[in-house]
């Protein structure tokens, strides 16, 4: 199959690809809507954050179909089954915390930039998008279990 290309430095490959759905045999494949929605979300987001900085940006989750979002325990109306949503792997909280701020003040459209931490440490920047730009809610928060929600945004 043809790598299917987003924007200049990102693949929908990249959003599709989940272990979780190898191994439980879960077809992970996007409509045309979802595909769109990616798009929007490279362009507006990912691809001006790449540029910024200059180097590769990682995705650990994108697009889930319902079945996987239910296997990996995603809640019901995540931006994950629509396409609007990825998880960035970050290579240290001080990288993680630049990316959110530099998002947060530099992108117009986009819906949310949470910066997140799991019990054991391991962060992630979750960033969304929506193609309907008045639909983009601009929130910006840290989410720690540990922490109740900092709002960091208008």
């Amino acid at each position: 199959m043809e790598e299917q290309i987003l924007t200049e430095h990102f693949n929908l490959e990249e959003f599709t690809r989940s272990s979780t759905a190898l191994q439980s045999g879960i077809c992970n494949e996007p409509s045309i809507e979802v595909i769109s929605n990616l798009q929007n979300l490279c362009q507006e987001v990912l691809e001006p954050l790449r540029l910024h900085y200059g180097k590769p940006i990682h995705i650990s989750s994108g697009y889930r179909c319902k079945e996987l979002n239910n296997k990996v325990g995603g809640v019901k109306n995540s931006q994950h089954l629509k396409g609007e949503a990825a998880d960035l792997l970050v290579p240290s909280v001080k990288i993680a915390k630049e990316w959110f701020e530099w998002i947060h003040q530099n992108c117009r459209n986009y819906d949310q930039c949470i910066l997140e931490r799991n019990r054991n440490g391991k962060y992630w920047l979750h960033v969304s998008a929506r193609r309907e730009l008045h639909m983009n809610r601009h929130q910006a928060f840290l989410l720690f279990p540990s922490i109740n929600k900092k709002r960091c945004s208008e």
